[in-house]
């Protein structure tokens, strides 16, 4: 979003008035997810657990006119998801969409170099907080008898030094389809994006920040440095399109997804990822 965008005169207002909830929208691609939403009418709920990078993602979309609240809670645990729900429904009486973002790969190295508790950290970071909050969004969705549900995919599923990230998405991708199918007969489609490599200029956060205030260490800066180029290697040798993707780019697939052009599709995965 540009200082020259007013969202109120934006062109399609494909989420007017829906109540849009993404988390992980301090940064990256959920706060691009939020500025499109946005500009696309929606009523946000900027949800992070770093109350700088939420404030400055709420403050942003105030200035261009947004209506829009911030929930700082933690989502690796369940009672932090049921937090998020009720405060918004408190705010607006319904959610009608739900963004799971929260997540992302902390080490990047060879399986056998993982201990126990590096395992433990990756799957809390990005398998449970989509876990919680569809389990917390569900009973809502459902006596409104109709919701939509995004979660995040990744392209680490086929891919080389993330093997605890890519077994929480690969998560995802089985939670997407199987709650599509239980809960289709309630109105709310489950549908996943899965990004491939994605350029995040505006990152506040490190990966290596597990929850506020705590930092853990990675490999010798070279070593690390080798596993990484390995591995973007390894995701841009598999490309149609030989590049790094933006986080608008992923946004837009969010937004359709969410919005009512969707509205006959569920269980699907959308890899916006350059044709890896």
């Amino acid at each position: 979003m540009t200082d020259n965008i007013d969202i109120r005169a934006a062109g399609a207002r494909r989420l007017k008035d829906k109540v849009c909830i993404v988390t992980g929208s301090g940064q990256g691609i959920g706060k691009a997810t939020v500025l499109r939403m946005a500009q696309e009418g929606g009523k946000i709920v900027v949800s992070d657990r770093i109350d700088e990078s939420a404030s400055k993602t709420t403050n942003e979309l105030k200035t261009h006119g947004a209506d829009v609240i911030k929930i700082v809670s933690d989502l690796t645990t369940f009672s932090g998801a049921q937090e998020l729900i009720e405060q918004t429904i408190d705010a607006y009486g319904r959610i009608d969409v739900l963004v799971n973002n929260v997540g992302g790969t902390i080490w990047m190295k060879p399986f056998h170099l993982y201990n126990e508790k590096e395992i433990e950290l990756e799957l809390e970071r990005s398998l449970k907080p989509t876990l919680w909050c569809c389990r917390a969004v569900l009973p809502i969705m459902m006596n409104q008898n109709q919701g939509s549900i995004i979660n995040l995919g990744s392209q680490s599923v086929r891919g080389l030094y993330r093997a605890p990230y890519a077994s929480s998405k690969g998560g995802i991708l089985a939670l997407t389809k199987v709650l599509s199918m239980e809960y289709g007969r309630y109105g709310i489609r489950v549908n996943t994006v899965s990004p491939g490599g994605t350029d995040i200029p505006d990152r506040i956060t490190s990966r290596l920040t597990i929850k506020p205030g705590i930092e853990v260490k990675d490999l010798p800066k070279e070593e690390s440095e080798r596993y990484r180029e390995e591995m973007i290697a390894d995701s841009r040798s598999q490309q149609a399109l030989r590049r790094r993707g933006t986080p608008e780019e992923q946004a837009a697939a969010i937004a359709f997804l969410a919005s009512d052009d969707a509205e006959f599709i569920t269980g699907e995965v959308i890899n916006c990822s350059g044709g890896q």
